[in-house]
C-alpha cells in the first residue's frame, strides 16, 4: 500500500460561514485552524496547502471564560528599546473584534511560509454579513 500525498492542483477549496455568536474564542479558533490546515480531508499531507477556506461572521459576539475579558492581555512591541505596547482583551474587543479572532487562530497554525499561506484563507468580520456571497459560501455548525 503506498501513501499517496496531494498536490495543490489535487485539492479542491470549498468556502464555509462560521458563526461566531456565543462560541467559545479557543474552541472556535482551534477548529478553524484544522479546517485551514485541512486535517478535517483524508487528502490531509502536513507539507500541502490542504485546507479550505473560512469566513467567521458576528466576531464581536465571541465569549471569553473567567475573567479574560478584563485580564487578558495582549502584547505587541514596536521594535525599538522601551516599545513593548500591552492592550486588554475588552479595549480589543471594543475598537476592533476581529483581532481577537485572528490572533487565536494564527497562534494555532504553522510559524513558516505554509502557515502564512493558510492563514491568508481566514476571512473574519464583525458583523452578520459578508462580502463572498459568489464564492457560495456553505453555513459550518461547529460543535461548542
Amino acid at each position: 500500500m503506498k501513501t499517496i500525498f496531494a498536490k495543490d492542483t489535487d485539492v479542491v477549496k470549498k468556502w464555509h460561514v462560521v458563526d461566531a455568536d456565543g462560541m467559545v474564542l479557543g474552541r472556535l479558533a482551534s477548529q478553524i485552524a484544522s479546517i485551514l490546515r485541512g486535517k478535517n480531508k483524508p487528502i490531509f499531507t502536513p507539507h500541502a496547502d490542504t485546507g479550505d477556506f473560512v469566513i467567521v461572521v458576528n466576531a464581536g459576539k465571541v465569549r471569553l471564560t473567567g475573567n479574560k475579558l478584563e485580564k487578558k492581555a495582549y502584547y505587541h512591541h514596536s521594535g525599538y528599546p522601551g516599545g513593548i505596547k500591552k492592550k486588554m482583551a475588552k479595549d480589543i474587543m471594543k475598537e476592533s473584534p476581529e483581532r481577537i479572532i485572528t490572533s487565536a487562530v494564527r497562534g494555532m497554525l504553522p510559524k513558516n511560509k505554509l502557515g502564512r499561506q493558510q492563514f491568508k484563507k481566514l476571512k473574519v468580520y464583525s458583523a452578520s454579513e459578508h462580502p463572498h456571497k459568489s464564492q457560495k459560501p456553505e453555513t459550518l455548525i461547529l460543535t461548542t
